[in-house]
């Protein structure tokens, strides 16, 4: 498998979730806008370089965008949804993109790589191809975070499909890649009504000489 040429799985696989997204923009924006992301951004960010360059690849709301940005680093977003990307655009006060992860094309790489809660709607399948995808992006040993629902069965709630993650799984979706774990953590759903549910955060690194897109 090439990995370096994106498939359009996602764009098949995502179209009911990328309809959900575009048909609950608002209300998905007003209730994610305002969570408290800080004590994971920090994490992130401890490895970063000063002025890094981020990419916030479904970017959601853009609420962790504008954290990373009053922080000082310099993001390109992108979200699958045109009016979630809109609206982080009008929130951020910057272009948004409006693409999926196989669409997604640069010409710049990128000192880390920001995927909270978004690489969760790609099927298990096709996961280690969208890693391999995004990070050619990413500069070596550039950081890579990305988060999952906890648990081991894949799910499809609202129209939308998830697929779920363990430390074992993650492992899975890694070995086919450039890229190493630095560590995973669990951590509660910061949202009231969803706190027995748990979240799968993990900080990759990317191995190996610089390549190009």
């Amino acid at each position: 498998m090439n990995h370096n040429q994106p498939d359009t799985s996602d764009v098949i696989q995502n179209s009911t979730t990328d309809e959900y997204y575009n048909q609950h923009a608002g209300e998905f924006f007003e209730t994610t806008v305002k969570l408290d992301m800080s004590a994971t951004i920090h994490e992130f960010s401890a490895h970063l370089p000063e002025n890094a360059h981020i990419l916030d690849a479904g970017c959601g709301s853009g609420r962790d965008s504008k954290l990373l940005i009053e922080l000082g680093y310099n993001v390109t977003a992108f979200d699958a949804s045109s009016k979630l990307a809109r609206l982080a655009s009008e929130y951020l006060g910057q272009p948004v993109l409006t693409c999926t992860f196989s669409q997604f094309k640069s010409n710049n790489q990128f000192d880390g790589i920001w995927a909270c809660a978004s690489l969760l709607h790609i099927p298990a399948p096709d996961m280690s191809q969208t890693l391999c995808h995004l990070s050619q992006y990413l500069k070596p040993e550039g950081v890579f975070y990305a988060s999952f629902k906890y648990g081991s069965e894949d799910i499809c709630k609202d129209g939308r499909n998830f697929t779920n993650c363990t430390e074992s799984r993650l492992a899975d979706f890694v070995q086919e890649t450039q890229l190493s774990i630095i560590k995973t953590w669990k951590t509660p759903d910061t949202r009231p009504e969803r706190v027995d549910e748990y979240w799968l955060n993990a900080l990759l690194r990317k191995n190996g000489s610089p390549t190009s897109p």
